[in-house]
């Protein structure tokens, strides 16, 4: 592994740590949701659009892919904040949930479907 890599890695998900870190801060609960699903979106958009057809540098298709995106929606913040639901209100928990998880995959699918679009001629 080549610690080029490792730094690009780390400075694109430093910015997507605290881009997470500030709309958390600012809508709570509904920032993290968007944060997610926002996030599934980008990533099918730019992985479908962009990275299949080796548009960017490796460099940065890394830096965006598993640095900013991977960063701005992580799997502990769901279920941290799913468990500290559940801990409170259970229905609002299960809710959270489902929104997320199927709402994650009809954004990934929208974005897939979008990049797929625009590459028709």
């Amino acid at each position: 592994m080549k610690i080029r890599k490792v730094i690009i890695v780390g400075l694109f998900a430093f910015a997507g740590g605290m881009l997470r870190y500030l709309v958390n801060s600012s809508w709570g609960l509904v920032g993290i949701l968007g944060c997610n699903l926002i996030g599934a979106f980008l990533l099918a958009l730019l992985t479908y659009a962009v990275i299949e057809r080796n548009l960017v540098a490796d460099w940065l298709s890394l830096g965006l892919g598993t640095g900013l995106i991977g960063a701005l929606t992580t799997f502990s913040t769901f279920a941290v904040t799913t468990i500290q639901l559940w801990q409170a209100r259970p229905l609002q928990a299960g809710l959270y949930f489902i929104v997320s998880g199927l709402g994650g995959l009809l954004a990934a699918g929208l974005g897939a479907w979008l990049a797929r679009y625009l590459r028709r001629p």
